[in-house]
């Protein structure tokens, strides 16, 4: 016993042992969601990035590639859709901006104006959620309806003068913004109402005790303690508002002239059945989205949330 202490060993510290036993159990737990993850993320993305790589067969049949090493279809993906690319990110930035600013002052209002009043505030919440609880595609072609040539907003705006009688708002860009904002405003408004109904009141009276205005106690206390909530609304809402198909698709608000990426990838992918190309307009917009949020986040100084 006196032996294995000095030296080291197991009797030395018993607590080694037991360390370790718990450190096994961390991992078995942990191996269904490394599985998991690895099944549904590691080899997708991994098929994607070969796909990308393929080329022609040597018949040239449509839809049929073989294996290779032909990175030239990134080249094709970026020089051919490169005004796509840039048209799905001020689609997606002005949205994510418009979610911000629409968003904000919802949140503040149910995170602490109605703190004192639990039950509004409760339904206030739910107010914000219900929209889930409607399929995305029923409420996109439900503004589809009310935004047609024969519905009542165009209509009205006709009767008015407003609008020539010959004017379409569907298919227009300012449609499809306006259904990224609609269909991704929750998802800006949630993590900021998390933050804010966190808020310790104490430091705006200790602000105002200290002779700061509203707006200098806002600029200065409330939000820079609700930026996590922001910056985690903002990339929930501009990361998949980039790569959204449904609002810019000529079926749904979009037109010809108001794809974005996610409808090229389609496009390529089930119709005219360029699997490289589309691939490659994938990992392309994977990578465009993952430097500006990387800067974004940094900027903003919540590098936690990466």
């Amino acid at each position: 016993m006196a032996f294995g202490a000095f030296a080291g060993g197991p009797a030395a510290d018993p607590g080694i042992g037991a360390a370790q036993r718990k450190s096994r159990v961390v991992l078995l737990l942990l191996l269904p969601g490394v599985i998991y993850l690895a099944l549904t993320y590691v080899a997708p993305l991994i098929s994607l990035v070969l796909t990308s790589l393929q080329s022609p067969s040597p018949t040239f049949d449509i839809g049929s590639y073989v294996y290779a090493f032909n990175i030239g279809n990134y080249a094709t993906a970026i020089s051919e859709y490169a005004p796509v690319l840039g048209r799905s990110f001020l689609f997606a930035l002005t949205a994510t901006v418009l979610t911000l600013v629409i968003g904000y002052p919802l949140a503040y209002f149910i995170g602490v104006t109605l703190r004192r009043f639990p039950l509004l505030q409760s339904l206030a919440l739910v107010l914000v959620i219900a929209p889930f609880f409607i399929s995305f595609l029923l409420r996109t072609l439900a503004w589809k309806q009310i935004f047609s040539d024969e519905g009542p907003v165009v209509s009205f705006l006709q009767a008015l003068a407003i609008l020539p009688h010959d004017a379409h708002v569907t298919g227009t860009p300012f449609m499809v913004i306006f259904g990224l904002t609609y269909n991704f405003l929750p998802f800006t408004v949630l993590p900021m109402y998390t933050s804010l109904e966190r808020l310790d009141l104490r430091y705006l009276e200790a602000a105002g005790d200290l002779y700061a205005s509203r707006w200098s106690s806002f600029w200065r206390v409330t939000f820079p303690l609700s930026l996590p909530g922001v910056v985690s609304g903002t990339l929930l809402t501009f990361i998949p508002a980039t790569g959204d198909y449904i609002n810019a698709s000529p079926s749904f608000l979009g037109g010809l002239d108001t794809a974005m990426v996610g409808n090229v990838i389609e496009q390529n992918f089930l119709v005219l059945q360029n699997y490289p190309v589309a691939a490659a307009m994938s990992i392309v917009l994977m990578v465009a989205i993952l430097i500006p949020v990387a800067v974004y986040v940094s900027l903003t100084k919540t590098e936690e949330l990466l």
